[in-house]
């Protein structure tokens, strides 16, 4: 059905008010809901958000009533379209997250659907027992998306797959009643058949199937072999064969057939799973290198004789994407040479010396066989960031410059062990029939090799052989007797061929269980049977041409700012949780709400920029609403394997919205907070006064709309500028200066933070180095973060006439506030004028922040522990969200270790919450309040008084005042407090 039928607007709006989860068909979230993280695209009916199982069973009965469907999703990062659709989107994700029951000595656990994978194994890892299928996207994906798609991961070579955990499931079914389906004996079979309900219908329906000598011989004849433990092609009734009721000795238990049944069937609202202990404690990598894709995998192939827990595959299209990656581009120190495939396998052993005997083993039998080059051995202190780069390898893809990208529709085929590297030969021999060099990479032990080619969906030719590149692949599978799912799904790219794979007779089985399961088609329609065709429904209308936007920030590099946003392939790395660490995104974090993502904003800008006919393709009130809580972070720069840039997107969005809506006052104020400052230094107490009372400060706070409760920054008595001019020279130094740097005096550090650039400038001098400031501009963030960007863009160019000449590889330019210093390596090169750019990017490798100036000097031996104290002091240290996307936050740990006695513990926070000026403003403050409570301030708290809490940003130092009562130091007051005269 259409999902914009008028007629259902009432009815939606009736059902509205008789659920106690949201339910919501507004634009904004009827966008946001059309995507997964595959090609397709479908605008919902609604999206329902249910709090309690009665919810779902009024959903079902609306559904019925009214001829839509519902589309259960949990964490949407289905590559097979299984979560796009047109009738109501039924998001789990948020409300349907408990962990309801553990035994342990029996090692199972009851959870609800949207509980995400390693979620669960951080609540289970103290009890010694884990979940072990383990997919790329574990710290976002939810234990209901992996029944639904029967999921795999890395380690099923060990521990098998999801099917193999599920013991039972609570569900609901078409008809709206509950069932729980688990092991059941003979006499209890027989019992269900006998029940005059739907569920008893579902028992005697697949009795009287799977009965018949004739059905099991056609399933034998045609389903993928037994041998390949990955195989997820359209319904498993083959693994209900071995039920004591026909063939086996199992007992029998239906969710053999519910898991990786795509929500097609039922809708399951609890889920308990088997659990294994937690695997031996030291892992090593095997990363062995090839300079042919056939020779890694014969190499596959020699590595399953050995006890590896894990044999995955990286080629050189992967490799060659983490090279442009911020992240990712740190993780690839163990790569030698320029490699045609990596393969990565992993040994574990209660020892270090257990683990690397069985990695040498392997290396051994390499190299006495012939092939490889290169087999560096990866030790645990850097295994995690070794698999990183191979997790990332989805996303990675989409940094493939251009429309065209690596398309997922071959990418799940699964094939026998033995016969690995012949299939692999002979897709690639089909593959050049079309021209195609495919993506490699993935889970070579288990005979799945994600194959994809690389194609521009935009193009109606490409799109024809989308088709047909799947229909040949589908032939060759069949071919090997492979299954064309492997993990992934049918969803909608594979479901057509789904005939081809079991045969005409299955195929109409699978039907039939079905229609009899769902006589209405209300639960996930088109997936696995009766799917439209896998080239229909696509994010692009064929041949569709894509806009050009003129913006004032530089987009060039990733051909526009739609194509910035095209680049998030919905894999959903954003939606990870404060546990699974880093930064991106704060505020999803906090609401869990999928618009509050890089993937939501990314989709919103792609949906309007693209669909739109208005004259400011921008002026939409949903872009704005998208990117409220976005904190300008740039966590996604580096940790979004894509990297969209959100920070940028948003500074452009909001400057193209206020042409035509025009800028808030508030927006124009905290851009204008530098002019604003250095009025109020005029009589600074003045302006405190003015500032810090309840009557004037509650005032000015009600105008502008900023939180009553913030404490806004004072002004310093005097500036930073005014002290140097009259009291360095004054300073005390060394006999000889080491080297001269320039200063960058920022507009927080100059009126506000006086006190911590006159102690970073004494330092310097103390330790040897000349410190310069000459005139300059302000930063400009400010004006940047409020989408000024004709402001910003004025003082970017002004900065970058005044340093270029001046400063270079011996005479850098330092500064203390992350977020002002690293404007000159990020946004200055891309929003000055044409005849800058070359001195921006030339400049932006000059322009340090003080903290990795002093750790380089340090390590090249010019500044010594022993200028520092020796008495014993704990640190705890947040770390500023541009440092930890543009820099790194190693080099303020180095630093704050310095003095031989101090230890530093870093909390592993991500934002703040306060991100510049968002949490001073009132729509903003309780949001703020809860990015700082994931992980910050409880941190804070436990530490003891003794405990200096460092802080590189003022904006987190005042979050932290304000959300804890403790006083943050910037690192470089702790060292020189710390510096012995």
């Amino acid at each position: 059905m259409s999902s914009d039928q008028p007629n259902l607007l009432p009815l939606l709006q009736k059902l509205s008010t008789q659920l106690e989860g949201p339910l919501q068909f507004d634009t904004l979230t009827k966008t946001l809901y059309s995507t997964d993280a595959s090609v397709y695209r479908e605008i919902p009916l609604a999206v329902a958000f249910p709090k309690t199982e009665a919810d779902i069973q009024k959903l079902i009965r609306f559904a019925s009533e009214n001829g839509t469907s519902l589309i259960p999703r949990t964490a949407g990062t289905s590559l097979a379209g299984q979560c796009v659709g047109n009738g109501i989107v039924v998001d789990v994700a948020k409300n349907f997250t408990k962990i309801i029951e553990l035994n342990v000595e029996e090692r199972w656990v009851r959870v609800q659907p949207g509980v995400v994978r390693d979620e669960l194994n951080r609540f289970l890892k103290p009890h010694g027992l884990f979940f072990s299928p383990i997919t790329s996207t574990a710290n976002r994906a939810m234990i209901g998306g992996m029944v639904g798609n029967n999921s795999s991961g890395t380690t099923s070579i060990v521990y098998g797959v999801t099917r193999d955990k599920v013991i039972s499931l609570n569900t609901i079914l078409s008809d709206g009643n509950s069932a729980v389906f688990e092991e059941i004996s003979q006499d209890d079979f027989d019992r269900k058949c006998g029940l005059n309900t739907l569920e008893g219908k579902i028992y005697r329906q697949i009795f009287d199937e799977l009965n018949n000598p004739e059905a099991r011989e056609e399933i034998h004849a045609q389903f993928p072999k037994k041998s390949i433990h990955r195989r997820n092609t359209g319904y498993a009734v083959d693994e209900l064969l071995k039920s004591e009721l026909f063939e086996g000795k199992e007992k029998f238990n239906f969710c053999k057939l519910l898991t990786g049944s795509e929500g097609t069937l039922a809708f399951t609202t609890e889920i308990k799973i088997s659990l294994d202990p937690l695997p031996d404690p030291i892992e090593i990598v095997v990363a062995a290198h090839f300079e042919t894709i056939h020779e890694s995998m014969v190499a596959s192939q020699t590595a399953m004789k050995h006890p590896a827990t894990a044999v995955e595959l990286m080629d050189k299209i992967i490799l060659d994407c983490t090279k442009e990656s911020i992240e990712y581009s740190k993780n690839r120190y163990f790569v030698e040479g320029d490699p045609e495939a990596l393969l990565m396998v992993e040994f574990r052993g209660q020892t270090l010396e257990e683990a690397m005997a069985k990695g040498h083993a392997l290396v051994e039998d390499f190299k006495k066989s012939g092939i490889g080059y290169a087999y560096p051995i990866i030790e645990p202190a850097m295994v995690s960031a070794a698999w990183a780069l191979r997790s990332a390898g989805l996303g990675l893809l989409a940094n493939i410059p251009g429309d065209p990208k690596a398309v997922a529709c071959i990418e799940d085929t699964a094939v026998d062990i033995e016969d690995l590297a012949d299939y692999i030969d002979e897709v690639d021999e089909m593959m050049k029939g079309f021209n195609q060099k495919p993506v490699h990479y993935a889970h070579a032990g288990a005979g799945e090799i994600h194959l994809r080619p690389i194609l521009d969906l935009k193009k109606s030719k490409d799109v024809e052989e989308f088709y047909q590149i799947s229909k040949a692949s589908a032939e060759l599978v069949k071919k090997y007797q492979g299954s064309l799912s492997g993990e992934h799904g049918d969803g909608r790219v594979r479901a057509a061929f789904i005939p081809m794979m079991v045969g005409e007779k299955n195929y109409e089985l699978f039907r039939r269980v079905k229609f009899t399961w769902d006589p209405q088609n209300i639960f996930n329609p088109g997936k696995i049977v009766d799917a439209a065709p896998m080239n229909k429904f696509l994010r692009y209308e064929p041949d569709q041409e894509t806009p050009e936007h003129k913006t004032m920030m530089d987009f060039s590099q990733v051909g526009g700012i739609l194509r910035l946003a095209e680049k998030c392939n919905g894999s959903g790395d954003c939606r990870k949780l404060p546990g699974s660490g880093g930064t991106m995104c704060p505020s999803f974090m906090a609401t869990r709400n999928e618009r509050d993502t890089t993937r939501g904003r990314a989709n919103t800008l792609r949906e309007f920029l693209t669909m739109d006919k208005k004259e400011n393709a921008f002026d939409h009130p949903e872009i704005k609403e998208a990117m409220d809580l976005c904190l300008s972070c740039k966590g996604c720069t580096a940790e979004c394997p894509s990297n969209v840039d959100m920070a940028s997107l948003k500074a452009e969005f909001l400057y193209q919205y206020q042409k035509t809506n025009g800028t808030p006052l508030r927006s124009k104020a905290f851009a204008h907070i530098n002019e604003l400052n250095e009025l109020g230094s005029i009589v600074p107490g003045i302006a405190n006064f003015f500032l810090s009372n309840s009557v004037t400060g509650g005032l000015m706070k009600s105008v502008l709309g900023v939180a009553p409760s913030r404490n806004l920054p004072a002004i310093s008595s005097q500036s930073l500028r005014k002290w140097y001019k009259k009291n360095y020279d004054s300073l005390p130094g060394t006999a000889k200066t080491i080297k001269s740097v320039y200063f960058f005096v920022d507009e927080f550090t100059n009126y506000n933070d006086t006190q911590i650039g006159i102690k970073a400038i004494s330092l310097l001098k103390k330790l040897g180095y000349e410190v310069r400031i000459v005139d300059h501009e302000e930063s400009g963030r400010s004006a940047l973060s409020k989408g000024l960007l004709p402001k910003a863009k004025k003082h970017a160019e002004a900065n970058v006439k005044v340093f270029a000449e001046l400063i270079d590889g011996n005479t850098p330019l330092i500064g203390l506030e992350p977020s002002a210093i690293l404007s000159f390596r990020d946004e200055y090169p891309r929003i000055v004028g044409k005849e800058l750019v070359d001195a921006a990017k030339k400049l932006k490798f000059h322009v340090k922040l003080i903290d990795e100036f002093l750790a380089q000097e340090a390590a090249a031996g010019n500044i010594k522990p022993e200028s520092f104290s020796t008495k014993s002091q704990k640190i705890k240290l947040h770390g500023h969200c541009h440092q930890k996307a543009l820099s790194s936050l190693l080099w303020t740990q180095k630093i704050l270790s310095l003095p031989k006695n101090y230890t530093v513990e870093t909390i592993p926070s991500g934002c703040c919450g306060m991100a510049g000026s968002f949490g001073y403003e009132a729509e903003h403050f309780e949001v703020s309040q809860q990015v700082g409570e994931l992980v910050l301030f409880p941190a804070v708290r436990i530490a003891d008084s003794e405990t200096i809490i460092a802080a590189p940003g003022t904006s987190c130092r005042h979050q932290i005042a304000d959300g804890t009562g403790r006083k943050a130091k910037h690192p470089v007051e702790i060292l020189w407090e710390a510096f012995d005269s």
